[in-house]
């Protein structure tokens, strides 16, 4: 009889999810007995698209973040090879740097009270940077992952100037040490992807998996059985300026 073992991660199914997904599993795996499938609950098919069933997000506890921790950023840079993470990167300048993801110090100058908090794109519902990209390089996922499409990205900049959140970095240099996953060129506008490439394999992103404060819990934000949808429910949490109605896909507590 085939046996199909599915591998939960820190964004595990729903009952009626996973139920689902056992059916459906067991019956393609009718027609080829003998055969196991080892695969994540959230793992995708590479030939299947993204569906709207999944919203991927972000909860950050910043009372977790522990001071000059940044744990987080050497892992984006290291996954995605910017940064520390690219061998021949060099910039003439600081303010040139790529920035998929930093560590912001904040202090309250009423109660004094200070925190650090990583900052990256918030993957927002509504975003502003795909509303102004002339191109359409600018893109939200159907499962809520905003991405850019460097094939037709011309390098206007015009999302980085509508972004809220500081989030997107422009390449100003030629670059030859990438990862296969992760293709970056000159000319061309990036942020931070959520790892969509580690998500579409049942992965959790490089930060998330780094953090060994326990800040940052990664799952679906449309199931409301998740850890992350749980946890939002018995939490306060806030998103960064709010007052923009976007819905982001990344939230805070702490803050």
């Amino acid at each position: 009889m085939s046996q199909v073992k599915v591998e939960f991660h820190q964004a595990s199914l729903s009952k009626r999810k996973l139920l689902k997904s056992a059916s459906v599993g067991g019956a393609a795996l009718a027609i080829a007995p003998g055969i196991k499938l080892f695969q994540s609950a959230y793992a995708k098919a590479d030939d299947q698209p993204v569906s709207e069933i999944s919203r991927w997000g972000l909860l950050i506890d910043v009372n977790r973040c522990a001071d000059d921790c940044d744990d987080c950023v050497d892992a984006c840079q290291l996954e995605n090879g910017w940064g520390k993470g690219s061998s021949d990167e060099q910039h003439s300048r600081d303010d040139q740097k790529a920035q998929w993801i930093r560590t912001v110090h904040v202090k309250d100058p009423q109660t004094r009270r200070e925190f650090n908090m990583p900052v990256m794109c918030q993957h927002c519902e509504n975003p502003p940077c795909q509303d102004v990209c002339p191109t359409g390089a600018s893109f939200k996922r159907a499962d809520g992952i905003v991405m850019v499409d460097r094939h037709i990205c011309i390098g206007c900049r015009y999302c980085m100037m509508a972004c809220p959140y500081k989030a997107r970095s422009f390449v100003h240099e030629s670059l030859s040490d990438q990862r296969a996953h992760q293709p970056r060129g000159k000319g061309c506008v990036e942020s931070c992807t959520l790892c969509a490439h580690r998500v579409d394999k049942g992965k959790i992103p490089a930060c998330v998996e780094s953090c060994t404060h326990g800040a940052m819990l990664f799952g679906d934000l449309n199931d409301p059985e998740s850890p992350i949808s749980r946890k939002l429910a018995s939490i306060p949490s806030r998103q960064l300026r709010e007052d923009l109605k976007l819905n982001t896909g990344v939230r805070y507590s702490g803050i």
